[in-house]
């Protein structure tokens, strides 16, 4: 079969193989003697230029070629310690089937840049479930409160990272529990195909830098709460940035959501007990797993650390660098679960336009985009730095009476003790720092 037929190498019409066996052959049909060649069992080592119309069949080993290789048509598991190739058609597996095609993180703010509920702000974590910096969540269970906050801290490349601090040093006991935690969307995780024979292997990539060192827990379980896969990782140094990756076969037993519910959860044993916590490499199922046995758990330790940044789940087995988006795609991204209208100095933070009554205002505002679900509306902060204004008249608010959510909209009714006039336009605005109009989605 011949499975070369070289245009560039001088002298050589034809490359053929009989058995283990490679015949070079002349333009005539005679056998020649080929120097600078190298073939081994699974490798074809070349010293040189070789240039090809094509290759018959497919190239599953390695390509080493040391010189300018232009070969018509190539397919290869993988190409190693080629300077310069140029190749008309190209089947490269990580491109064509992931991970680096399209968007391949499924991690929102793995960079944890956003951080529209604090802005910076410490947050002590004192039930379950707490979010913290967008889309990252946090819960405790007996153990002491532990605080989370946006840092500085960061290994080369990054701007930003989660801090963690633990209270108290206690142990978890069989019922206690204190994690970190990632939720995705099931929309973001179908063509992972969990819970089917054709389920897809996952990465999960980042940094840390952990005041203590040991293997730890972390664990992908599905959003019904009956099927975990748990498995460990291992901090080597002290106070140091390491980078982590952590590979999982597709689960193919369980019910994982693929629409805009809970689909995979990750979560980061900072001291799960015993009643939660499943055996490291298994899946685990029949019971609220999301702890792994055996681990070290840092609530366990008085004031210990953990950092936290580059966060990256990709289908597949090999982790590939962090996907970078920008931040306007990024804060567009975490909106989709809590969308927050914040208060600043100019007084001009309209949220809201309608009509009054003799006591009240009613009207409507539209979202910035299109949300997980119906959200939740709350206000944050001092109730009195809202008001709603029409020619007259600026009410203060002193209670929210009442409101109702869509997807893309919102409808609110505002109670004030200042009398206003029946019918008349108005406006409904923040006029204070530290005041929030907040819509949460949150799985």
């Amino acid at each position: 079969m011949t499975i070369i037929t070289p245009t560039g190498v001088a002298g050589i019409n034809s490359i053929t193989s009989s058995g283990n066996s490679l015949s070079f052959r002349n333009a005539s049909g005679a056998s020649i003697d080929v120097s600078g060649l190298k073939v081994a069992a699974d490798s074809m080592n070349v010293s040189g230029i070789v240039t090809a119309t094509g290759f018959v069949g497919n190239v599953t080993g390695n390509i080493n070629a040391s010189g300018v290789s232009t070969i018509a048509t190539l397919r290869a598991t993988s190409i190693v310690g080629v300077t310069t190739a140029g190749i008309t058609t190209a089947y490269i597996g990580s491109v064509n089937d992931g991970p680096i095609a399209g968007t391949r993180n499924r991690i929102i703010n793995g960079d944890m840049r956003i951080d529209q509920r604090n802005a910076g702000a410490s947050t002590t974590v004192s039930t379950d479930p707490q979010y913290t910096l967008d889309r990252w969540v946090a819960g405790k269970g007996t153990v002491p409160n532990f605080t989370l906050i946006r840092s500085a801290t960061t290994p080369v490349g990054f701007t930003s990272s989660l801090l963690v601090t633990m209270g108290s040093g206690t142990a978890p006991g069989s019922s206690g529990y204190a994690y970190l935690g990632h939720r995705i969307e099931g929309f973001n995780t179908s063509d992972l195909l969990w819970g089917t024979v054709n389920a897809r292997p996952v990465t999960l990539s980042f940094w840390v830098n952990c005041s203590i060192v040991g293997t730890f827990g972390v664990s992908f379980r599905n959003g019904i709460v009956d099927t975990t896969y748990c498995t460990t990782y291992t901090i080597n140094s002290t106070n140091t940035w390491e980078y982590k990756t952590v590979t999982i076969p597709g689960v193919t037993t369980g019910t994982w959501y693929s629409d805009n519910r809970s689909g995979i959860e990750i979560y980061w044993d900072f001291g799960v007990g015993t009643l939660y916590s499943g055996t490291a490499g298994q899946v685990n199922t029949g019971s609220n797993y999301f702890g792994v046995t055996g681990t070290t758990k840092l609530c366990s330790t008085t004031g210990a650390t953990f950092y936290i940044t580059g966060v990256q789940l990709e289908p597949g087995s090999v982790a590939t660098p962090f996907e970078r988006r920008s931040f306007g795609a990024e804060l567009a991204l975490c909106q989709r679960y809590y969308y927050s209208i914040v208060g600043t100095s100019s007084s001009n933070d309209v949220f809201a336009s309608g009509f009054t009554t003799s006591s009240q205002f009613a009207g409507i505002g539209f979202l910035g985009t299109i949300m997980r679900a119906a959200p939740t509306f709350a206000v944050t902060g001092t109730i009195g730095n809202l008001n709603y204004t029409h020619p007259a008249v600026a009410a203060t608010v002193n209670a929210v009476a009442g409101s109702t959510t869509t997807t893309s909209t919102y409808f609110v009714t505002l109670n004030s003790a200042t009398g206003t006039t029946n019918g008349s336009g108005a406006y409904a605005r923040i006029i204070s720092t530290g005041t929030a109009v907040t819509f949460s989605a949150e799985l």
